[in-house]
Formats: structure tokens, C-alpha cells, sequence
């Protein structure tokens, strides 16, 4: 078993920081059964408890800013002490996040027209609304996208878990808001882990 890990780290780090967010959508699907139940549920606790809505709030708006700072200090650091490494993870987040969780997820969600919650239940592909933007999940693209590069760096234990369940979190939110359906946020996710891979691939030095 050991020797398991050892061989297939970063698939393992890749599923622990993955599986808070995992659990909570199989518990979301498996107590509601569907989501429009979920959303309305959501909704009305929201509705009833302003300081747990606040604290989403809180999470959905600064959840993933918090990370430029820290893809900052490696690229300035990395001038700085001339360390390669440094700069060239920094650089290539910044072009894969670009690609990937603003591009692509905005062709996506225009393409795909998906109606967020309460906005109905027909889809209108190539709307310029923003109400028909609801797949996938641009916020949990990007935090995933923040996130595993530096779980796959480090793989430590406490840092996988502790950016895992911060991922999880900030993806949670969209849904607690009732900004997107929870499928949307499992799209999000696995966009988000096609980048946090690209961004560890390409910035590791063979």
C-alpha cells in the first residue's frame, strides 16, 4: 500500500483534494434526490440565516483572489533569487488559467446557455444573458485551477487537506447562493482539474 503511494502521489493528493467536494455533491444528489430540490432548500436557508449567506458570500467573492497574491510571490521571488522554477510555475498558471477557466469556461457557459437556478428550465445556447451562463462553474474552474497546482508541488498531507476542504468551500458557495446547479460545479471541478494537471505538467522541469 505504501509503496502504492509512493508511486501514484500525485494521483493520491489529486483525490484527497478533490474528495470534500466530491462527498458534498453525493450527499447533496443522495438527500434531495434532484436540484431543483436542492436549490430551493439552499435558498430558503440562505434566506433564513443572513450571517451563514454572508459567510458564503464571503468565500465566493474572495475565495479565489486570495491566490494571486501567492502565484505573485513566486513570480517575483523567482526574479528576484533567479529561481527558474518559480517563474515558470507562475507563468504557466497564468496562461493555463487564462485558457482555461476565462476562455474556455466563457465559450462554454454562452455555447451551452444553461439557465441559472429559478431562471427556468430551457436552455438558450449563444445568449448574451447573463442568466443563461450557468454551466459550468467558472468559480470552482478557477479554485481548482489555484489549488492543485500547489497540492502537486508540495504534496503534503496537510496542505492537500486543508486546500482541499478551502476548495471545496469556496465550490459549495455557488451552490448555497443558488448561483449554480450542482452540476454545474462537478463540471466546474473537473475543467478546474484538467488545469491544476496542465499547470503542474508544464511547469515541471523534466
Amino acid at each position: 500500500m505504501t509503496s502504492f503511494i509512493h508511486k501514484y502521489s500525485s494521483l493520491c493528493h489529486f483525490i484527497l483534494a478533490s474528495l470534500p467536494l466530491l462527498i458534498i455533491l453525493a450527499a447533496i444528489f443522495c438527500i434531495f434526490g434532484n436540484e431543483d430540490a436542492a436549490t430551493a432548500w439552499f435558498t430558503a436557508h440562505a434566506a433564513a440565516n443572513p450571517n451563514c449567506k454572508s459567510i458564503a458570500k464571503m468565500f465566493t467573492n474572495w475565495g479565489n483572489i486570495v491566490f494571486y497574491p501567492v502565484y505573485l510571490w513566486f513570480l517575483i521571488t523567482g526574479i528576484r533569487q533567479r529561481k527558474k522554477s518559480r517563474v515558470r510555475f507562475a507563468l504557466v498558471y497564468l496562461a493555463v488559467q487564462i485558457i482555461v477557466s476565462v476562455i474556455t469556461v466563457r465559450f462554454l457557459k454562452i455555447a451551452i446557455g444553461r439557465p441559472r437556478p429559478g431562471e427556468g428550465t430551457f436552455f438558450e445556447p449563444y445568449s448574451s444573458h447573463g442568466a443563461y451562463h450557468s454551466l459550468p462553474s467558472g468559480h470552482t474552474c478557477e479554485i481548482y485551477g489555484a489549488t492543485l497546482p500547489l497540492v502537486l508541488r508540495y504534496k503534503a498531507l496537510l496542505l492537500t487537506l486543508l486546500l482541499g476542504l478551502f476548495a471545496a468551500t469556496v465550490a459549495f458557495s455557488r451552490i448555497y447562493l443558488a448561483w449554480h446547479h450542482p452540476s454545474d460545479v462537478l463540471c466546474g471541478w473537473m475543467l478546474g482539474s484538467v488545469a491544476g494537471f496542465a499547470i503542474h505538467l508544464f511547469s515541471t522541469e523534466n
